[in-house]
């Protein structure tokens, strides 16, 4: 949800009962409430000068617009610099923002088994589209393609001669893995593959053919999209 803004300067008990975020709440649910609202609720209160709908409507803003996206976009020390929120609505709007992604990864299916590349860029894309680095993760699967486990290998910028192919062998032996994914973000939004991408998915190809653990795919996040190596054919 978008909202603009431009709003007048008023106090949240200047506000008809039922525009008003608690009383909206218990008359009508959280779905009927604005981004801008569930914010004023979680952070309780307001300053001496805004009040807390007025306080939630800086934190959101981005750029000229009000998006529900700057609890990700926004780091913690950018959020202490708004006036009026302190260490603690900084921490508990961040936490929102995490738990957000976590609650994303809970409700996807079960199964664990992923039969296309759009199922698994929907797995991970919630918790790599809003970061602000590069992460890479090493997905290892078994014969009937069922997830194993994932792990973090790199943080920062991906780089294949910082890449530690024999950890990510030695990880998925120890895993008992048949195959294994390699998935990482691209913090600009595009997910276009850098000339590093492709060293990189080429050398840990190789890798996986000498040992008998093949290179599934390679997935790229971007911001609500995706790039599968295996689509594009460049695997």
């Amino acid at each position: 949800m978008v909202e603009r803004t431009r709003m007048q300067h008023i106090s949240i008990g200047e506000l008809p009962r039922d525009e008003r975020p608690y009383e909206k709440f218990v008359k009508f649910g959280e779905g009927a409430l604005t981004d801008t609202e569930l914010v004023a609720i979680l952070l309780q209160s307001g300053t001496q000068d805004l009040s807390s709908l007025e306080l939630a409507r800086n934190v959101l803003l981005i750029r000229e617009d009000i998006s529900v996206l700057a609890l990700y976009e926004k780091s913690f020390s950018e959020l202490t610099r708004i006036k009026g929120i302190g260490r603690v609505k900084a921490m508990r709007l961040k936490c929102i923002a995490e738990l957000s992604k976590r609650i994303h990864v809970a409700k996807m299916p079960q199964r664990s088994v992923f039969t296309s590349p759009k199922d698994t860029a929907s797995y991970f894309m919630e918790s790599l589209r809003h970061l602000k680095r590069e992460q890479l993760i090493v997905a290892y699967f078994d014969g009937s393609g069922s997830l194993l486990s994932d792990e973090v290998i790199s943080v920062g910028s991906i780089n294949h001669t910082l890449i530690s192919t024999r950890e990510v062998f030695v990880r998925a032996l120890q895993a008992q893995a048949v195959y294994l994914m390699l998935i990482h973000n691209h913090p600009s939004g595009n997910a276009r593959p850098s000339r590093e991408d492709i060293l990189m998915t080429e050398e840990i190809k190789k890798a996986g053919e000498l040992i008998g653990i093949p290179l599934l795919d390679h997935l790229i996040i971007g911001d609500r999209e995706y790039v599968s190596f295996k689509e594009s054919g460049q695997l």
